[in-house]
């Protein structure tokens, strides 16, 4: 068979080197002759279109406005943008959305003109997007099309949870959950020892191939003064998820205590001189103080019954759990988003924000708990347990977490050699 000599091309805009293997010994090449070559410059198109706009993402910095925003991403032609009154109008709409990190991406013509200006709010799954239209600027809410991933992870505590957290980069969210996960065996101000360690499976949600939130823990396991604490999370038929233990036994509560994460009795239920219209009647909930804006949890899974004004109460909401409990909320400040009358809500859930809405004198919530539509105290009341999983839905439940536990594994795994 003939041997072929050997062509090297190298390629840059402007000029090339090719490189001619004159025919020699097979062991001794020989690579004395050269070819040099000029070679013209490839064309380059750059369409000045809005259907070929040029793209530009980043997150938005502390108290940066529309205008300096746009200014910094490469916006430079202002022609057709809001100006004065209209500016400061669209600013107090996008304020709510225009929050420190979220993921801002603005596409602009190649003269710089705007095209587009889009904001990835995590929170609530959507993107606010305003974009340039033959009738003007016009701004729309778009649902964002997520990708569910799932991520594997551990860490050793050295000093609080959250110190760990941070030094092998997990979300605090993710901290917070497994703090409420276990908060009820452990205590993480006072019970944490240097060489617990926890693993957690977790999902990250993603928009366009970037992370945008943290999602739902799949499984966690901490070990804590040696004793080990699991959780898995398992689907009923129905859709409903709820996390239970290795034997089934559900880990949550029927309905939790308080509505807020982080607050102060600042009336019982009881007889009191009511603040407002001065008479001796009886306090038929309990009140929690807090500052306006706290975010208000459902305390248990439940039905909206009733959102919206309700005399003495102001912004109100209901929900009812089963046939014989129901659970009030009152003085709210706003409602959570497209929270209205049937929708279902899980526990932990935002259903509304501490106000002073209604007969208030000072920011808190008014809360009651009642059972067959009589009032009971939220605070002493005995709470209906969960049922833990049995019979053939116990075989499904042990089926669906087995890859979780496999998971967890792959966790411990990831945590010894981060630590080795």
């Amino acid at each position: 068979m003939r041997r072929l000599g050997a062509v090297a091309l190298v390629a840059a805009l402007g000029m090339a080197t090719a490189v001619a293997v004159v025919p020699g010994s097979a062991e001794q090449p020989d690579l004395s002759e050269k070819v040099v070559e000029a070679l013209g410059a490839l064309p380059v198109e750059i369409r000045q279109d809005d259907a070929h706009p040029f793209i530009r993402e980043d997150r938005l910095r502390g108290s940066e406005s529309l205008a300096s925003l746009l200014r910094r991403m490469g916006v430079s032609d202002t022609e057709g943008l809001p100006k004065g009154k209209a500016l400061d109008a669209l600013q107090r709409t996008l304020n709510p959305i225009m929050r420190p990190g979220c993921m801002v991406t603005v596409a602009t013509t190649a003269a710089g003109r705007l095209v587009s200006v889009s904001f990835v709010h995590g929170k609530n799954d959507h993107q606010v997007l305003l974009r340039q239209t033959a009738e003007g600027l016009r701004l729309e809410e778009l649902a964002l099309t997520l990708e569910s991933r799932v991520q594997m992870q551990g860490g050793s505590i050295e000093s609080s949870l959250f110190a760990t957290m941070d030094a092998i980069g997990l979300p605090d969210s993710v901290g917070e959950e497994l703090a409420r996960m276990f908060g009820d065996e452990i205590d993480f101000n006072t019970d944490l020892r240097k060489g617990d360690h926890f693993n957690v499976v977790y999902e990250v949600l993603y928009h366009a191939g970037r992370p945008v939130r943290t999602g739902r823990i799949l499984s966690a396991e901490f070990y804590n003064k040696g004793v080990r604490h699991a959780a898995y999370l398992y689907t009923h038929p129905d859709g409903k998820a709820e996390y239970y233990d290795e034997q089934g036994k559900s880990r949550q509560e029927g309905f939790l205590r308080s509505p807020l994460e982080f607050s102060r009795v600042t009336s019982g239920f009881a007889m009191r001189l009511h603040p407002i219209q001065g008479i001796w009647k009886q306090h038929q909930g309990v009140d929690f103080g807090a500052p306006t804006g706290t975010a208000v949890k459902a305390t248990a899974h439940g039905e909206v019954e009733f959102v919206g004004w309700q005399n003495g109460y102001g912004n109100f909401v209901v929900l009812r759990h089963g046939d014989k409990y129901t659970t009030a909320y009152g003085h709210l400040s706003g409602f959570a988003p497209r929270l209205k009358k049937g929708s279902s809500v899980n526990q932990g859930d935002v259903i509304g924000y501490v106000g002073t809405t209604g007969w208030a004198t000072g920011p808190h919530l008014h809360y009651e708990f009642r059972i067959n539509g009589v009032h009971q105290n939220p605070l002493t009341v005995g709470l209906p347990s969960v049922r833990p999983i049995s019979g053939a839905a116990l075989a499904q439940f042990r089926q669906q977490t087995a890859e979780l536990k496999q998971q967890l594994t792959w966790a411990a795994g990831t945590s010894s050699a981060r630590l080795d």
